[in-house]
């Protein structure tokens, strides 16, 4: 999801979640234009489903001021299979991306750079120093970088050397995926989420401190139907229903870890995105750049500081 006024931040970090969601449409053009891949990108605005009475006065008192109020007529003309519903709070320019076809092109992407080399080996341990940095692989060989950049999602923290990583945890997000599409735009309801795809339908998610144990269970799949198709009842009829489960790098506050170690320039954190990777990637990128070829930043990043815990 591409959500940052329905999971808002504030200040600066705000800010920065906006400009992230607002980069991705030359994004996707830059990708389409090297890999030959077309990432879909749904822009359409993101409903926040009101069930209850309840519903309608908890969304009306948070809304921000960039959402609008849709009465229950014309949020069933907009999204007929919502008619249960009791109205939504639109938060325009929000929305999706498809993260699988995402990652395909940028694979592909990498794969045609000659100034690339992929190295498929863990990495187990970093050693930064004044103008260096030194990787140590798990078959012992090392490589060596005037500047090396963390980005190892869940796995981070466990990179001996990373020491602002370590707080950086696991937690399971298990995912429920419908092979019909009713609906075009994403939508909130009380529990979880619905996010529509060119021929799926993808209900999420839960959020579990349990390590690195990514498998599915009964009831965090239970879990995520119910709130799916609390949203969308025509859900509850699917027999073709796959579930998978993923793990999101969370830190503390829930906001990432971007900058450069403060004693040793050679190492850079952009790590820790919690609930918002796929949104911040492509601006995360745009600030590594930046920071690798010591250009002036355009954003502030004293809120994802390494050193702020």
């Amino acid at each position: 999801m591409l959500a940052p006024s329905v999971e808002q931040a504030t200040g600066a970090a705000h800010d920065f979640a906006v400009a992230a969601r607002d980069r991705y449409p030359s994004y996707i053009e830059y990708l389409a234009e090297r890999s030959r891949v077309r990432v879909p990108l749904n822009r359409n605005g993101i409903l926040q489903v009101a069930i209850t009475e309840k519903g309608v006065k908890g969304l009306k008192k948070t809304a921000p001021a960039t959402a609008q109020w849709i009465d229950a007529g014309e949020l069933h003309r907009l999204e007929p299979s919502l008619s249960h519903s009791l109205g939504a709070m639109f938060n325009p320019g929000d929305g999706a991306v498809d993260n699988t076809l995402l990652l395909d092109a940028l694979r592909k992407l990498v794969a045609s750079n000659q100034r690339i080399t992929f190295i498929d080996k863990s990495v187990t341990k970093v050693i930064p120093q004044a103008k260096s940095c030194d990787v140590v692989l798990d078959d012992k060989s090392r490589r060596s970088a005037e500047r090396v950049v963390l980005a190892a999602g869940a796995w981070v923290g466990k990179i001996a050397g990373a020491r602002y990583a370590r707080v950086v945890k696991p937690a399971r997000g298990q995912l429920v995926s419908y092979s019909s599409t009713p609906l075009r735009h994403v939508a909130y309801g009380p529990r979880g989420y619905i996010v529509p795809r060119t021929n799926s339908l993808i209900g999420g998610s839960t959020m579990e401190n349990v390590g690195f144990d990514n498998r599915t269970t009964a009831a965090g799949i239970k879990k995520v139907r119910a709130a799916a198709e609390e949203i969308c009842p025509v859900l509850e009829s699917s027999t073709d229903v796959q579930a998978s489960a993923g793990l999101r790098p969370v830190t503390p506050d829930l906001l990432p870890i971007i900058g450069a170690d403060p004693e040793f320039a050679s190492l850079l954190y952009a790590c820790g995105h919690s609930r918002n990777g796929v949104l911040m990637a492509p601006l995360t990128g745009d600030i590594i750049a930046d920071l690798v070829t010591e250009s002036p930043l355009s954003h502030d990043l004293a809120q994802f500081r390494p050193d702020r815990f």
